[in-house]
């Protein structure tokens, strides 16, 4: 953690506060986690759920968006991120979701200079956007955020964290979901948004961190696995928090997915925006107005704990994740309602060349 960082300061900036009952997050405890190994989450609907990802149901619902073609479609965009996280199951690694990328291709002895991290940062976004990047911010490593343990799927267990701890700099990235596919939430079609998402931030995660490892130095790319994600990009500047537990972006709203790089290569980093996220959402409601199982809290930011897939000492909004993610299974899909919702999901395609 660098010296001039200020946890506390950043934490309220950022929107959250985090009190003294703070405990880390363990990946094991994840819903999705807990589908495979927690007898309260798991059932035959979460199994059935995973498996449809990987053969599209013949039949389900007569309705458009649950048919084999939508799913086929659907699991066509995961195929990538797909790839990566099947690659080394015989070695216990599911990387991308539950252990960060290997890189396949050592960089040089010798680094590459860096006079100023200031125009380093300015590099490594421009070079990030080059690769597919629809936002990119910087901040310090904060081991807060960093999972106590992964977690292995293989032996259902908790496993040790292998992600260094004198990689001092995190590069997060951002990508737009497709707003006309989230606009036929809860459809197993809309997770093809998901998917897609899912599948850029691979290719833009395995280029920018080989583009650092190429210049000298150590870059770790993880995307689901390793990390929180949310409190790295609040903290660098990428948006701000929203009642449905989201990221809340000026450009896309919360219709994005979130990739993290871990690194020591000097750069400069970015700080907590605010545009009024947060006074909107304690008098907004409409995500947990529409929310079918009542999951968003529709009060203000508390500590409240609902389940172990929740963080335990954070002042915020929180979302039942064991209610939600029922709802996901009953569906057979996706569900990302509050996202569609939501009044800052907005369709950016036309704004900027009006302004």
């Amino acid at each position: 953690m660098s010296e001039d960082f200020d946890p506390a300061k950043k934490d309220l900036d950022a929107g959250f506060e985090v009190l003294d009952s703070f405990e880390r997050f363990s990946q094991k405890n994840d819903i999705y986690s807990r589908a495979f190994w927690d007898p309260v989450v798991r059932s035959e609907k979460t199994d059935r759920f995973f498996e449809t990802y990987r053969t599209p149901l013949k039949e389900w619902k007569s309705a458009d968006g649950f048919r084999q073609r939508d799913y086929a479609l659907r699991n066509a965009s995961w195929h990538l991120p797909d790839i990566f996280a099947e690659l080394k199951e015989d070695q216990n690694r599911r990387e991308g979701f539950l252990d960060p990328f290997t890189v396949h291709r050592q960089g040089p002895e010798e680094c590459v200079e860096v006079e100023s991290p200031t125009e380093m940062s300015r590099e490594i976004k421009h070079v990030a956007k080059v690769f597919g990047a629809d936002l990119v911010g910087i901040t310090a490593y904060d081991e807060r955020w960093v999972y106590t343990h992964a977690y292995s799927r293989k032996g259902e267990t908790e496993k040790e964290q292998e992600l260094p701890t004198d990689l001092p700099n995190v590069i997060v990235i951002v990508q737009e979901m497709d707003r006309d596919l989230i606009e036929t939430v809860p459809s197993a079609l809309s997770g093809t948004a998901t998917g897609i998402g899912y599948s850029q931030d691979t290719l833009v995660l395995l280029g920018l961190a080989q583009y650092v490892i190429n210049l000298g130095y150590r870059a770790v790319a993880t995307m689901n696995d390793t990390a929180l994600a949310i409190p790295y990009a609040l903290k660098a500047g990428l948006g701000e928090y929203g009642r449905h537990g989201l990221l809340i972006t000026k450009e896309f709203g919360p219709r994005v997915r979130i990739g993290k790089i871990f690194t020591d290569l000097p750069l400069a980093h970015d700080y907590p925006k605010t545009f009024g996220v947060t006074e909107f959402c304690k008098i907004c409601r409409r995500c947990s107005d529409a929310c079918p199982v009542n999951a968003i809290p529709d009060g203000q930011p508390s500590d409240v704990v609902y389940n172990k897939s929740n963080i335990r000492g954070v002042r915020k909004w929180t979302v039942d994740a064991e209610t939600c993610f029922k709802f996901w299974t009953n569906q057979n899909s996706d569900c990302s309602i509050c996202v569609r919702v939501c009044p800052y999901n907005r369709d950016s395609r036309g704004l900027w060349p009006r302004l």
